[in-house]
């Protein structure tokens, strides 16, 4: 009598991953139930889900608004944080580079607005408000400070792009505040240059004060900050209190053009054909006051 080997009995098949086949997978999507290695698994309120599950989910999701528009993101205000670094990286930069290279080449000047003078360089209006006084750190510090505290309660609101967009045309808005209530540049004597997030930050003041009306909270505190801020610049020499003006009222019509406009599928549109509008005044109101 003769005795075979046994053959093995065959194995169960190993679930694998589909999107990583080479790499087994035991656990299982929630919502597909199909196999999902640890690169492709996304943690859901009850297990795992997929990440083709969790992308699919988002397309079909209505992406959350605010009452203003911008998309509404939980976490941290990273577009603030963003600016304070950048300013904090510039400020570094003005304290190692040396002979003033970066303030020379990135500061406001009147003369730097007006063509005749062969110096035309309108985009230190905006690369002026991420330099600070390199002779007091007290100038930076409470401008990053303040700028953080502002930030945390309009980036939210507003969404990052309107709130950036609101930033950036405040911090420009700075400059023309002092290019129209300054007298321009006068051949054979030294411009004064202008530097500082102030009139960014006062931009900030105007929009919140504005955005604090229209939801119909109290705004008391808000004039008291203003009129504080506003009475420094006088009282302190070398503060131009002509940016912190041009940028509370740029910050104010920005704002305005966010909150009052209606909701609907054209909001996004209207608000930023809204802010392109304050934009070109900007820009009309610099070239007529260098013209005159």
């Amino acid at each position: 009598m003769s005795y075979g080997i046994p053959s093995a009995e065959p194995s169960a098949q190993v679930p694998v991953c589909p999107r990583h086949p080479d790499r087994p997978s035991y656990v299982r999507c929630q919502r597909c139930g199909r196999p999902a290695c640890p690169d492709c698994q996304r943690a859901a309120a009850v297990g795992f889900q997929c990440v083709d599950c969790v992308n699919e989910t988002r397309r079909t999701t209505p992406e959350v608004r605010t009452v203003y528009g911008g998309a509404a993101v939980a976490g941290k205000p990273l577009v603030t944080y963003a600016i304070i670094a950048v300013c904090v990286v510039m400020y570094a930069l003005q304290l190692l580079v040396p002979n003033q290279a970066v303030l020379q080449g990135l500061a406001y000047a009147n003369v730097f607005a007006e063509p005749r003078w062969g110096e035309f360089e309108p985009w230190r209006m905006f690369t002026a408000a991420f330099l600070h006084s390199q002779g007091s750190y007290l100038h930076i510090i409470l401008n990053m400070y303040t700028l953080w505290i502002f930030g945390q309660a309009l980036e939210p609101l507003l969404g990052r792009v309107r709130f950036l967009a609101l930033y950036v045309v405040s911090a420009i808005g700075g400059s023309v505040g002092y290019l129209m209530l300054t007298s321009l540049y006068v051949p054979g004597q030294q411009p004064g240059a202008v530097v500082g997030a102030s009139g960014a930050i006062f931009g900030l003041f105007g929009a919140m004060l504005l955005v604090q009306r229209h939801r119909g909270g109290d705004t008391r505190q808000l004039w008291v900050l203003i009129a504080i801020n506003g009475v420094i610049g006088f009282l302190i020499p070398q503060i131009a209190w002509q940016a912190h003006l041009g940028g509370l009222v740029t910050g104010a019509l920005c704002a305005a053009v966010l909150a009052y406009t209606p909701r609907g599928p054209r909001q996004g549109l209207i608000q930023a054909a809204g802010l392109a509008a304050v934009l070109a005044l900007l820009i009309a109101a610099s070239w007529i006051r260098i013209s005159l």
